[in-house]
């Protein structure tokens, strides 16, 4: 017995070595597995990618418009928020002063029709007498959206609507936390009517908590009203927020849906938006309450320039418009017709030729040249309401009767049976945690290709995966975008829900951009968008996983024509949405012999150790994509995708040509790519 003791050690020592290597070789295949992609670049495997495929949606929701991507400072420019009846709420307009020098109220004496409302400021103290102003003077002072941001050197217009029966001197000024930044007066003896008031103010310093006061220390009674202010660097004088504006346009967006969402149908027909009400000089634009998102807007941000913002980024416009549905009440199809003529007013104010009634105040705006609109949206989301079908077609006839080259999109799904009525598109939404979604990346796989084609207009994330926006949630999103792009024979449009952020006014989350007066940044679901800014246009090739593991990989490929260097390329897009490592061996067959090029070819990578890692002001760049040079490259190479990771592969075609096939020509001409 204690003989065979070491032998027996020996033995056991060998054994557990022997099950360490397998064990070591086994989880060596597992976190790192081996799956083969296969590109046929062939003409005859190509699908034609609609210039529209990847685009944008705006709605004014978390302040996305009002104190964010529209550049006006004050908040409750014309004291309307309050509502039409007096005395009434200010806020967020605030008062310098106490009772004994100064006293606030408002009333329905503006000079502007549709905005009744101005406000008027007893000042009780003076300059000399028993009464004197404090230092400083006393009045109102407006806080802006959390504060003005107010930077060194920039040039900011004030313009004001003034009354008094008496003479005035108002001190305008710009004022931050430490010091003032900004100061002007308005002296004027005789302002017994309204008078409008501008002038600009160049700032001395920066402060993103900056605030816009208006005060005296003359007694008397002054009206103010319709006070703006705006910087005077606005994207092109259009009015939108440069930071804001450029975020956007990187994205370089096919379409833009606009103004919403539920913002278009209102909690109440009451509250929501009306075009009619949003158009012509911004002093006279009522504003109305957001009731579905809680908030006022004034309108600057109407639906002239909403049209104006899609012609900037270079987008097609896509006009969401009520019709006759809210959350909570709704118009009788036998009663649809004044609506119906609404939109069409609309469209003629788009389209129309500058002599005609809607299209001659498009042209007094400054824009005589009718806008490219051709895909309009009845309502949002309202497929199931009682008259939604009925007050539909009234829409759809009267829309081809007089334009029939516009195309219709129907808010019913027609992904998994056929549509009941006409239309030219249909809407799709989802919004779901990460697994749903990236396993939606095959929804459309057994659609319809020959009756209306998908119109994803809302898609993204939410929930516990999503957080403010998480890698979890983009990886997500990058998967059922690969599957829309393979199936852009049956989807025609998609974008991503909701574009903009307030950080101030966080009613949804997650949002693509985040931002507040001063700050912004891209969550990882933004960035994510960029893999596919060259696809709208592009040449979709076949492309399949094998063997395919559906629940973690999910690739395609693309041919496009950089603009900027007039080269061909190849994109491979891959998700890697398991937790190990892959070896993606790729072997590309339908390309001249040799002519993809290491030089000039790259790898991006979307990926971070954390899977719910988010993006913030303090590391706005913590999850971004990250390029690097690809070193090995030809029509079979081999590259390894980190776990949870969104890799895109550039590969520049040194040819102009690709070859076909299996074909006697030689080449197809690159520039139908």
């Amino acid at each position: 017995m204690g003989a065979s003791t070491p032998l027996r050690s020996i033995l056991l020592f060998f054994l557990i070595v022997l099950s360490a290597l397998y064990q070591s070789s086994a989880t060596g295949i597992e976190a790192n597995q081996t799956v083969a992609l296969f590109v046929n670049a062939s003409k005859a495997s190509t699908k034609h990618i609609p210039e529209t495929l990847f685009g944008i949606f705006f709605e004014e929701i978390n302040h996305a418009g009002a104190g964010g991507l529209w550049a006006e400072l004050v908040s409750n420019r014309g004291f309307e928020a309050g509502g039409p009846n007096t005395p009434s709420n200010i806020d967020p307009w605030l008062v310098i002063g106490d009772e004994s020098s100064v006293i606030v109220s408002t009333e329905r004496s503006s000079c502007f029709e549709r905005n009744k409302i101005a406000l008027q400021m007893e000042v009780l103290c003076d300059h000399e007498g028993t009464n004197i102003c404090p230092d400083g003077g006393v009045g109102i002072y407006n806080p802006g959206f959390w504060g003005m941001n107010i930077e060194q050197g920039k040039t900011y217009k004030l313009v004001l609507y003034v009354r008094s029966l008496g003479s005035i001197n108002v001190s305008v000024s710009l004022v931050g936390s430490k010091q003032m930044l900004a100061t002007a007066n308005i002296v004027a003896d005789n302002v017994s009517n309204w008078t409008k008031t501008e002038i600009e103010l160049k700032a001395k310093g920066t402060d993103a908590k900056s605030r816009l006061q208006l005060t005296t220390s003359k007694k008397g009674v002054i009206w103010f009203d319709q006070v703006s202010l705006m910087p005077t660097d606005t994207y092109k004088g259009h009015g939108f927020r440069n930071d804001l504006f450029e975020m956007v346009k990187a994205l370089k967006p096919g379409f833009i849906r606009f103004p919403g969402g539920c913002f278009v149908e209102g909690e109440w027909l009451r509250n929501a938006f009306r075009w009619k009400e949003t158009i012509g000089p911004w002093e006279e634009r009522p504003g109305h309450f957001g009731d579905v998102w809680h908030y006022w807007t004034d309108d600057g941000l109407g639906h002239f320039e909403f049209f104006l913002l899609a012609e900037d980024l270079g987008a097609v416009p896509i006009w969401v418009f009520n019709n006759g549905v809210s959350h909570n009440d709704q118009v009788d199809t036998t009663g649809i017709a004044p609506f119906v003529q609404e939109i069409m007013d609309g469209l003629e104010f788009a389209r129309g030729d500058s002599n005609s009634k809607w299209g001659s105040i498009r042209a007094a705006m400054g824009h005589p040249e009718p806008f490219d609109l051709k895909y309009v949206a009845v309502g949002n989301e309202d497929c199931g309401k009682k008259n939604y079908r009925g007050n539909y077609l009234k829409f759809y006839s009267a829309i081809k009767q007089a334009y029939p080259d516009i195309k219709i999109i129907s808010n019913c799904d027609a992904s998994s049976q056929p549509l009941d009525h006409p239309a030219d598109f249909y809407d799709y939404h989802i919004y779901s945690n990460a697994n749903n979604v990236f396993t939606s990346a095959s929804k459309f796989d057994r659609a319809s290709r020959t009756g209306p084609k998908a119109f994803v207009s809302e898609y993204a994330v939410t929930g516990d995966d999503a957080g403010k926006g998480s890698l979890l949630a983009a990886l997500a999103e990058a998967g059922f975008l690969i599957g829309l792009e393979k199936n852009c024979d049956a989807v025609e449009m998609a974008s991503y829900a909701p574009l903009f952020v307030n950080t101030n006014d966080r009613t949804w989350s997650p949002d693509a951009i985040v931002f507040d007066s001063s700050q912004f940044y891209g969550t990882p679901s933004y960035w994510m968008q960029h893999f596919f800014r060259e696809s709208n246009g592009a040449t979709l090739l076949k492309s399949s996983l094998q063997p395919n593991p559906s629940n973690s990989l999910i690739a395609s490929a693309i041919t496009w024509k950089n603009t900027q260097d007039n080269n061909l390329y190849l994109r491979i897009k891959v998700v890697n949405f398991g937790s190990n490592s892959v070896t993606l061996q790729i072997s590309i067959d339908g390309l001249e012999m040799n002519s993809l090029q290491a030089i000039g070819s790259t790898k991006t990578e979307l990926t971070s150790s954390n899977l719910m890692s988010e993006n913030s002001f303090e590391v706005p760049n913590k999850v971004v994509p990250v390029k690097s040079l690809v070193d090995d490259v030809g029509e079979d190479m081999d590259i390894v995708l980190s776990p949870h990771s969104f890799t895109s592969l550039d590969l520049l075609i040194s040819s102009n040509n690709i070859r076909i096939v299996g074909s006697d020509a030689a080449s197809v001409d690159k520039s139908s790519y």
